[in-house]
């Protein structure tokens, strides 16, 4: 799985962390959003290939993945 498997990565962080509900999810910081998905099984990418924007577009997913 690497950055922008977006969509993946917002599944797993779902599984992963089923207590995070949608204010936590909606004001987690980037450094701790970037830290969870790198501890994800599967992750192999590497960790200066993230940005703001994939943070975000990664936040955003999850968010739509917690309210299904």
């Amino acid at each position: 799985m690497r950055w922008t498997d977006v969509t993946r990565i917002a599944e797993d962080l779902t599984d992963t962390y089923p207590d995070f509900d949608g204010p936590k999810v909606q004001y987690i910081r980037f450094t701790d959003l970037h830290a969870k998905v790198m501890a994800l099984p599967g992750f192999k990418d590497a960790a200066d290939r993230s940005n703001e924007k994939i943070l975000e577009a990664i936040q955003a997913a999850w968010l739509d993945e917690i309210s299904d």
